[in-house]
């Protein structure tokens, strides 16, 4: 707390050092594109954040990297980047057997690559959208807890782009730049590409190395955006690949690693999407989205975490997975905007395919798997006015979800589910730019299945989780556009809770995981976000999220009863609170503070990520066309954890299970420079 503390003083010597009269600027307006229909942040009734990643002072070149600002979003990694999502404490926390059904959705450009989130690089992005609580009208079953809705910058009207460039330690550096500008007067180019490398923050002592853990990562993206009289039409091509090692865990839990053969963590996506708008009259329009994206996927590590002959007890081994993940998406809607009612009716179709092989040292043979899932569903939603000020909104989705798997094990399943979502929301404008609301949503997430092991065929399938969402909330902006803030509460009731958990069949025998609908349980708590413009000069902004969360009647795969306890990845309590300071002619300096409480990082075992505060800052100068920052993320070295488990992987002290643990980013340092032309 002592950086909490820290933080607060300086932002007091900063208010005081330029409390004076200036004319204030207001805030600039900010519109969310994931709902139905493009809306200013302050008229969508639902707990939704915006990061408008160009405000950033420092150089953020991953989703990971900006998480620790949204109220209520936690992350997990047990990888080179945090792959894995949760809101308001749900969400996966990792993968090795197929299927994932995601509880957070993750859409770049309209195309899904949920449960895919290494491959979220940050380069020409606009802003991100974070949708809390559950989406099932919107965007159904990877939706439950919420959406992560990436939007990439449009053309320009006018040619122009910008070149950038970075270094740091650990031998970082990029380089990226962009061009944009008109074709005709009515249709619009934007192409970017941007290169990141580091050596990772591991030292390998066997290998003598300092960058088994290195970042490779590259972004490349084009728009073509056409505007006519009735019909514009959005086209997006973007590659991305990570060629990451994966060498970030060590018998001591700390930075310095024995492996003989470091992991490799590499995602190649290449994606697409179109989107056409049609105008049919002043009243209707006819939208339809395409999108698919293909995905190579290479994950593997060192189990021993060691080199041979470390110990005499000790072991070697690897473990390898490659995933071709293929998936096109469709999704065709009517929208009506009378002045009576406003309504929306659609339909979605989904087609994903995932081939996996499994190389492991202790297997005879290579295992293989195919997985596809047919997702096919109708949604609408009406707005009705109920007064000048007042309205309701209605909508639902029905969803079918078939699978069908099989492998080399011989184990096939071709499980079928129908579903439904929807949402009821009223809303009260207080103001034009002020309201107030009050909603309850129905969530839902696909059952599956489990193929790991020689499992009992009852604990085989797993059925759907559902959940019901009730929230209030007030938005909006007041002493002349200056302040604006945004709260909300809420409680979800959780249904057939899918818990991953593991078992041993045995005494002395396979250890296996697997997922089961273990418990009923809730999550309840507050989101608070703000920004003042308390000067020409000066702007504060933050967010604080509160988190309640419990199971009940949970008696996990060991058979020890766990009601009572904390859902995984659920922290109490998160905050983020930051300052920029605009002084003298072009300078700016930032100063910002995250925080969060501990959390379990499992619901089978109780290791816990201790609580921590990460302070980063930054020192700017505008030119004309270029601009040059200084920053620092976690400046004061503060060790904190991405990932966890508990097991026996020590031959030192007879394999006995204890705590490992993943460590974040140590303190970074970095230069960087953008020049526009």
């Amino acid at each position: 707390m002592k950086t909490v503390v820290s933080f607060l003083f300086s932002l007091f010597l900063v208010t005081h050092a330029h409390a004076k009269d200036e004319a204030q600027a207001p805030i600039e307006e900010i519109v969310v594109t994931g709902d139905f229909r493009d809306a200013n942040i302050s008229e969508v009734g639902a707990s939704v954040s915006v990061l408008q990643v160009d405000d950033q002072a420092d150089r953020v070149n991953h989703l990971e990297e900006i998480l620790g600002r949204i109220a209520n979003v936690n992350f997990s990694s047990g990888a080179s980047r945090a792959r894995f999502l949760q809101i308001r404490g749900i969400g996966e926390r990792g993968q090795f057997a197929e299927p994932l059904n995601a509880s957070v959705g993750l859409l770049v450009d309209g195309v899904d690559l949920s449960g895919i989130g290494t491959v979220a690089t940050l380069h020409d992005v606009q802003q991100v959208e974070v949708f809390r609580g559950p989406q099932g009208t919107l965007y159904g079953a990877n939706a439950l807890a919420g959406l992560i809705n990436v939007v990439t910058h449009d053309p320009l009207d006018f040619w122009g782009g910008e070149v950038s460039a970075d270094i740091g330690d650990y031998d970082a550096r990029g380089l990226g730049a962009v061009v944009s500008g008109p074709l005709t007067d009515r249709l619009g180019l934007r192409v970017s590409a941007y290169r990141h490398e580091d050596d990772g923050f591991i030292d390998n002592g066997f290998l003598r190395r300092d960058d088994t853990n290195r970042r490779e990562e590259l972004s490349a993206r084009a728009k073509l955006a056409f505007v006519g009289d009735d019909l514009q039409w959005t086209f997006n091509l973007a590659r991305i690949e990570a060629d990451n090692g994966y060498d970030a865990f060590s018998l001591d839990n700390d930075r310095r690693s024995r492996s003989d053969q470091p992991g490799r963590d590499v995602q190649d996506t290449t994606y697409a999407s179109l989107f056409v708008g049609w105008d049919l009259s002043d009243a209707f329009a006819l939208q339809a989205t395409v999108a698919a994206s293909d995905t190579d996927a290479r994950y593997g590590y060192d189990e021993d975490w060691t080199f041979a002959g470390f110990h005499p007890d000790g072991y070697s081994s690897t473990d390898f997975y490659g995933r071709e993940r293929r998936t096109q998406t469709i999704d065709l809607r009517l929208v009506a905007d009378h002045d009576a009612l406003r309504w929306v009716a659609g339909v979605y179709a989904l087609r994903q395919d995932v081939d996996l092989q499994r190389i492991y040292t202790f297997q005879a043979q290579d295992f293989f798997s195919g997985f596809e899932v047919d997702r096919l569903a109708a949604y609408g939603e009406v707005e009705v006015p109920l007064t000048r000020r007042a309205r309701l909104k209605a909508g639902l989705r029905l969803e079918r979800h078939d699978a069908a798997y099989d492998d080399s094990a011989g184990v096939r399943f071709s499980p079928s589910d129908d579903m439904l979502g929807g949402r009821l929301v009223y809303e009260f404008d207080l103001a034009d730019d002020a309201m107030l609301y009050a909603a309850a949503s129905r969530g839902y997430k696909a059952g599956g299945f489990n193929t790991d092991g020689t499992l009992d065929p009852s604990i085989r399938v797993f059925e759907p989780e559902l959940l019901w969402n009730l929230e209030a909330g007030y938005k909006g902006g007041f002493a002349d556009g200056r302040v604006w803030l945004s709260a909300s509460v809420f409680y979800m009731l959780r249904r057939d809770i899918q818990i991953n958990t593991s078992r041993q069949l045995v005494p002395g025998g396979e250890f296996v995981e697997f997922t089961d609908n273990a418990a009923k349980g809730f999550n309840r708590g507050l989101e608070l976000e703000f920004e003042v413009q308390a000067t020409d000069t000066l702007r504060f902004f933050g967010s604080l999220a509160l988190l309640d969360t419990e199971y009940d009647d949970f008696v996990n795969a060991q058979g020890v009863v766990r009601d009572g306890r904390s859902q995984a990845q659920a922290p109490d309590y998160q905050f983020f609170l930051g300052a920029e300071l605009r002084f003298a002619p072009r300078w700016f300096a930032r100063l910002e503070v995250e925080g969060r409480d501990a959390y379990f990082f499992s619901d089978t075992h109780d290791v816990r990520s201790d609580a921590y505060e990460l302070l980063h800052a930054s020192l700017g100068y505008e030119g004309e066309r270029w601009q040059v920052t200084a920053w620092g993320r976690n400046v004061t070295d503060e060790d904190y954890f991405v990932r966890g488990f508990f097991f026996g992987n020590d031959p030192r002290d007879g394999y006995g299970a204890r705590s490992f643990t993943q460590l974040g980013e140590p303190a970074r340092l970095g230069l960087s420079g953008v020049l526009s032309f």
